[in-house]
């Protein structure tokens, strides 16, 4: 069974923003969602298998049949570390998380702190309206993004980068936050490739 889930996609939908257009149910084999963002869900006709939180998002906690509810009342994480832990103990490993930016921004820089932490267990690709961003392996190949924005983002730096398809490139750069970043970059190519020797970079894809 662990095998099966490791290769499979799931999706956790988490406080943030709601997506515009939602994504398609069939895509998943499962849907995971923390309890705030349980209730734009509602209105969606969304159905997740399991929700986590300690309901301070909700004002009821009357749920139907067929979804499994966990209680994360600890307040030394965030419910979406809380449903991230709980993803990594069911086994699954590739996860799209929608709802991750958007609303209040510390929440957003400290979903991005989470992700980081977890990037090293799980595959996991943020979606908002506007972009999907993730943090990069040290070697990653993007297909099909002629013509789109992409923008590399240490953090909080990333040494030795190379780029091969953007309009800008880069040849052996070294990226923080206290000196240069390379946001606005645009694909020149169909397939661009990027490739760092340490530190963490997040991508930002346009969608």
């Amino acid at each position: 069974m662990d095998h099966l889930y490791k290769y499979s996609k799931i999706a956790l939908f988490i406080n943030g923003e709601p997506p515009l257009i939602f994504p398609k149910e069939r895509d998943y084999e499962k849907i995971f969602a923390t309890d705030g963002a349980y209730r734009y869900l509602k209105e969606t006709g969304i159905s997740p298998d399991v929700v986590n939180g300690d309901w301070d998002s909700l004002e009821t906690v009357n749920f139907p049949k067929g979804v499994q509810f966990i209680h994360t009342p600890d307040q030394n994480s965030t419910d979406f570390e809380k449903a991230l832990q709980i993803i990594d103990e069911k086994g699954f490993k590739n996860v799209d998380v929608w709802g991750a930016s958007g609303r209040e921004q510390d929440h957003f820089l400290g979903n991005l702190s989470v992700g980081l932490k977890y990037s090293q267990k799980l595959s996991l690709r943020f979606y908002d309206n506007y972009y999907c961003y993730f943090f990069a392996e040290k070697l990653t190949i993007l297909p099909k993004v002629k013509g789109k924005m992409i923008s590399l983002f240490p953090f909080p730096e990333t040494k030795g980068i190379d780029t091969k398809g953007l309009k800008y490139p880069l040849q052996g750069e070294n990226l923080s936050l206290k000196g240069c970043i390379s946001t606005r970059n645009k694909a020149i190519k169909d397939q661009v490739k990027i490739s760092y020797k340490s530190g963490s970079l997040l991508l930002f894809v346009e969608r």
